[in-house]
């Protein structure tokens, strides 16, 4: 399995400037609200046509960062409709909602992620794609169940690296799940995801690395001030242009990004 050499204690520093504990604690609260909601209301948005859903979950999933403090800054934008494979660098448990800001989409997950109180239903109840990570021949059916998602017209958010790092550092992406796209004949949309402070300074508060536990995550990202995620999608990759998955998994992690208007931050 691939796993990432960050640590929260070698890797991740404290939330840095603070911000009071009576604000935190509020942020904290807001945040956990926002996420009942969401889950109370799945079954109601699940009814809704598919423009009207996706407009939703754009704006809850939105709410669910500013909740807890952090700002947007989006760089590009991915295809409205059509299947695509977004990949992204993984950092941390924002990076889930900040990309279902984007677009939403599947997302691919560890098979232990459905056992999870709450987050597995909803989850499951969303159309998350599960992959065992611990049994290498379940990989190709996985990689089919992609492509048969993508060849349907959605779009799946897939984490690469297989495991999250601290930002400092990033994963090789592997290369399997590229598969997928060449399979379907869907292009690939490269995402870039970073965390700063507002005045620039690169931070690592955000990451959710090794045996971080939840809470104290939660409560480092709820304490930090300023703080900023940045996600930058970066020009869509046509499978035809690729031979295999090797040459379309290295494009997809080192495509420079588009020149274009400057990015809107969301406060």
């Amino acid at each position: 399995m691939p796993a990432a050499p960050c640590s929260p204690r070698g890797c991740v520093e404290s939330a840095r400037p603070w911000t009071g504990v009576p604000r935190s604690a509020l942020r904290l609260g807001a945040l956990l609200s926002v996420v009942l909601v969401g889950v109370l209301l799945t079954p109601l948005v699940g009814r809704l046509r598919a423009a009207r859903r996706d407009r939703w979950i754009r704006r809850w999933c939105l709410a669910v960062v500013r909740a807890a403090g952090v700002r947007t800054r989006i760089t590009g934008a991915a295809p409205p409709t059509g299947g695509l494979l977004i990949v992204a660098n993984h950092i941390s448990w924002l990076d889930i909602p900040l990309l279902a800001a984007v677009r939403p989409a599947r997302m691919l997950a560890k098979t232990e992620v459905r056992g999870w109180p709450v987050v597995g239903a909803v989850a499951a109840r969303g159309g998350t794609l599960f992959i065992d990570r611990d049994r290498l021949r379940a990989l190709p059916g996985t990689v089919e169940r992609i492509a048969g998602a993508l060849r349907g017209g959605a779009a799946v958010v897939v984490f690469p690296e297989g495991s999250t790092w601290c930002g400092r550092a990033q994963g090789r992406y592997r290369r399997a799940v590229f598969q997928a796209a060449l399979d379907a004949g869907t292009p690939v949309q490269p995402v870039r995801v970073r965390y700063r402070f507002a005045d620039g300074t690169a931070s690592t508060a955000p990451a959710f690395v090794g045996a971080d536990a939840l809470l104290t995550s939660l409560w480092r990202v709820v304490s930090a001030r300023g703080l900023v995620a940045e996600i930058d999608l970066r020009p869509t990759l046509a499978p035809d242009d690729h031979t295999d998955r090797r040459t379309l998994a290295a494009a997809a992690q080192g495509t420079p990004r588009a020149a274009g208007s400057p990015p809107g931050t969301h406060p």
